[in-house]
């Protein structure tokens, strides 16, 4: 490790150390939760409906679903979680939206390991994997498209 990498990373360790520390950033980590919440249902729903109601694929219904949640995601936490009325919202949206894809790449990946690999019932595989995701969603989005 050169030194210039190692003083970022006790930076970073300083940083997060902070950051546990302070009583709105819980707050914050908890209206993620209910929006990201509203935004898991939102994402069930659509699947459900995309795949059992309409007949479609389960990589389809996860597409579908990722999409209509990502809207409902990006207003309700650029307006409350993260509460940024300064910024261009288009600037935060595309950051919004490749921190995002990050997380329904990884969140497709487990999808199709939890389905195909593992077997399990499509609906379940869905639930687990965009649970799985939301840990790389909430560091990004608070450390990159919304950051102060």
């Amino acid at each position: 490790m050169r030194p210039d990498e190692a003083a970022v990373d006790v930076r970073l360790h300083h940083r997060v150390r902070r950051g546990l520390r302070h009583p709105a950033n819980w707050m914050q980590l908890l209206r993620f939760a209910v929006v990201g919440g509203s935004g898991y249902a939102i994402n069930l729903i659509v699947f459900a409906a995309v795949v059992y109601g309409l007949g479609f694929d389960h990589r389809i219904g996860a597409v579908v679903a990722f999409l209509v949640a990502l809207a409902n995601n990006f207003i309700w936490n650029r307006h409350w979680t993260f509460d940024v009325a300064h910024g261009r919202a288009g600037h935060q949206a595309a950051r919004f939206f490749i921190v995002s894809l990050g997380a329904f790449a990884f969140q497709f990946g487990v999808l199709q390991a939890l389905v195909d690999g593992a077997h399990l019932e499509s609906l379940l595989g869905q639930a687990l994997s965009v649970a799985a995701a939301m840990p790389i969603n909430f560091l990004g989005n608070k450390l990159w498209s919304f950051r102060a």
